[in-house]
């Protein structure tokens, strides 16, 4: 019977990354609009990490870890979110959340090439397809002169590139390493020592700190579904799916999050929604189904084939 749970398990996990994930790209751009990105990120993942610990004291699951453990976390923690999602907060201030989120779409892409650089492990055909779709996808996205034609943009997509790269770099670290072993857990810890690093970058950068009661009624309640959901829910269920299944599928919700974004960027805040940016989404998420699918490219395969019988022979 454990089999048919850890299936389910999977698919709500996929579900969060994918579309709860995918709503926090217009959360973050409401909040950031009014409060300091490191202010944000820092109040954010660090309430919300203390919160997961008071869920593992009430549950009575043990927070006791290794000094193994605990560096392992706070490299995971700095990769995924001081710098992977502090700075990337930071890099809304300069480009829409929905085509930010169309750039993260290039994660799955570096996700294979490091696996393959790493690892030497090879890119099945189904992936290898997935990756060129994701290629043209990105392409279509970048290649809009009506989003690029400022330099901040330009600027916000280089903060972003480099906020994909530590994602990329966080979750083959993840999948390798001694973490602890609940994901509550090694969620909390990540969270806590992110937020308090985040917050001593934004007291250094000299950020406005404000009290909560201050803020408008959107950003406080944007603040609450980042922390319930795109925090403690999405990013639990994205440390259980890195030691459940393999990194480069994991990376697929960056495909799934921008067509999220994207309308819920264009609905809610009336961002630009082009007819350029509509295709690369459907190509994106063609990406994602050959990313994730099992089964083989039968003419690959074919061909691949008849070149090993033609070198035999040879």
């Amino acid at each position: 019977m454990a089999k048919p749970t850890n299936t389910v398990l999977i698919v709500l996990a996929f579900f969060a990354i994918y579309f709860i994930w995918g709503s926090t790209y217009l959360l973050n751009k409401i909040a950031v609009t009014e409060l300091p990105a490191y202010m944000l990120a820092g109040l954010r993942f660090t309430t919300a990490g203390l919160l997961i610990f008071g869920i593992c004291k009430i549950t009575k699951i043990p927070t006791k870890i290794t000094a193994r453990q605990f560096i392992n976390s706070a490299i995971a923690g700095f990769l995924f979110l001081t710098f992977g999602n502090g700075v990337f907060v930071w890099g809304l201030k300069y480009v829409d959340s929905g085509f930010a989120a169309l750039e993260v779409a290039a994660m799955p892409l570096i996700v294979l090439i490091m696996m393959r650089i790493v690892d030497g492990k090879k890119i099945q055909a189904m992936s290898f397809v997935g990756v060129i779709f994701g290629i043209l996808g990105i392409y279509l996205l970048v290649s809009q002169k009506q989003v690029i034609q400022s330099e901040d943009a330009v600027l916000g997509m280089t903060i972003i590139f480099f906020c994909v790269l530590a994602w990329s770099t966080g979750s083959l670290f993840v999948s390798r390493v001694d973490l602890p072993e609940s994901y509550l857990v090694n969620t909390a810890y990540q969270m806590v020592t992110a937020g308090i690093t985040l917050a001593l970058a934004s007291l250094l950068l000299g950020e406005t700190w404000t009290s909560p009661l201050s803020w408008s009624g959107g950003v406080q309640f944007a603040m609450i579904m980042l922390i319930l959901f795109g925090s403690i829910v999405a990013f639990s269920a994205f440390n259980y799916l890195l030691k459940t299944v393999s990194p480069e599928k994991v990376a697929t919700s960056s495909y799934v999050n921008p067509v999220i974004a994207l309308f819920l960027g264009w609905y809610i805040l009336d961002e630009q929604l082009t007819t350029q940016s509509i295709i690369a989404a459907a190509i994106l998420l063609t990406g994602v189904y050959f990313i994730n699918t099992k089964k083989k490219l039968v003419i690959y395969d074919r061909f691949r084939d008849k070149l090993r019988s033609k070198r035999s022979k040879a």
